[in-house]
C-alpha cells in the first residue's frame, strides 16, 4: 500500500502541475489595459510556486516508496540537529519566495489601485445594495446631483437618492442597471455600498474591488475590446447574493455616443 500511495501522490502532483502548465482551467480573455502585468505576475506566481510544489510532492513520494520497501528493519537514522533545521530552511525558503513575489507585484498593484486616474476620464458613479448593482452619469451639464441617503427608495427607483425637485444639477442625471462605457477610454468609477459589502467583479478586466459602506471607493480601468461581460458580486452580502449580477458592455465610441444620447432624450 505505501507504494501505491507513492504513486498516487506522484500522478496528483504531475497532472495537477499541467492542468495549470496547459492554462486547461484558466482566466477568461484580458480586456484591460493594465490586465497583462496581472497576467505575468501570476504565472511567475504560477511557476514559482508549482515548481516547489512538484519537488516537494515528489520528494514525499520518493520517502513514502523507500519506506513501502519489503525488507529487513533498517537503523533509524537522525537528521543532524532533529528536525529544526529543516523546519528553519523550508521556513526561510517559503518566506523568501513570499517577499520576492510581493515586492515584484507591489509595483502592479500600486499602478491599479494607489494611482491617479487618467484626466478626463469618464467618471460614473455606482451603487451597489442587496441585490443590485446601479450606474449613474452625469448628463448634459456634466454634473451629478446630489445623494441624500434618506431620500433613497428602491420603489420608486431612486436608487442614490436624488432630488431633483430642488436640486437642478440631478434632474438629467442618468441611472441605468449595466455599466456601459466606450472602449479605449480611462473609466473613473466612484463605488458606493448602500447596506453592506459587496464587491465589484469582472474576471475580463482583471479587476475585484470590495464596497464598503459609508464609504466612496474609487476605481479606475481602461477597457481595449468591445463586448458584453458579466459584473458579479464576490461578497456573501445575502440570501440573495447568488443572483447579484449584472453586465459591463464596453461599446466603440460612436455607439457610446450614441446610447448616451438616447438616455439623454429619455430623461
Amino acid at each position: 500500500m505505501g507504494r501505491l500511495f507513492a504513486v498516487v501522490v506522484a500522478v496528483i502532483a504531475l497532472v495537477s502541475a499541467a492542468i495549470f502548465a496547459l492554462h486547461i482551467w484558466w482566466l477568461p480573455p484580458d480586456i484591460s489595459v493594465h490586465g497583462g502585468g496581472i497576467d505575468r505576475q501570476l504565472n511567475e506566481t504560477m511557476v514559482v510556486a508549482g515548481v516547489l510544489f512538484v519537488l516537494a510532492q515528489l520528494a514525499l513520494a520518493a520517502f513514502v516508496w523507500r519506506a513501502g520497501e519489503k525488507q529487513q528493519p533498517r537503523p533509524v537514522k537522525v537528521f543532524p540537529g532533529g528536525a529544526t533545521p529543516m523546519v528553519v530552511v523550508a521556513t526561510v525558503l517559503v518566506g523568501f519566495e513570499i517577499l520576492v513575489l510581493t515586492f515584484v507585484g507591489s509595483k502592479l498593484w500600486a499602478g491599479v489601485y494607489q494611482t491617479l486616474p487618467a484626466p478626463g476620464s469618464l467618471q460614473i458613479e455606482v451603487q451597489a445594495e442587496q441585490f443590485a448593482f446601479y450606474f449613474r452619469y452625469a448628463g448634459k451639464d456634466g454634473k451629478f446631483g446630489g445623494m441624500h441617503p434618506e431620500l433613497m427608495n428602491d420603489a420608486t427607483e431612486n436608487f442614490f437618492g436624488l432630488d431633483p425637485a430642488n436640486d437642478t444639477t440631478a434632474r438629467d442625471d442618468i441611472v441605468v442597471a449595466s455599466l456601459v462605457i466606450p472602449v479605449d477610454q480611462p473609466i473613473l468609477l466612484q463605488m458606493h455600498a448602500k447596506d453592506v459589502n459587496h464587491s465589484f467583479y469582472v474576471p475580463e478586466l482583471r479587476i475585484q474591488q470590495d464596497f464598503v459602506p459609508g464609504m466612496v471607493i474609487p476605481l479606475h480601468f481602461t477597457a481595449t475590446i468591445p463586448g458584453k461581460y458579466e459584473l458579479v458580486c464576490t461578497q456573501l452580502c445575502g440570501l440573495g447574493h447568488y443572483n447579484m449580477r449584472a453586465y459591463v458592455e464596453v461599446k466603440t465610441a460612436a455607439d457610446f455616443s450614441q446610447w448616451l444620447k438616447q438616455k439623454e432624450a429619455e430623461q
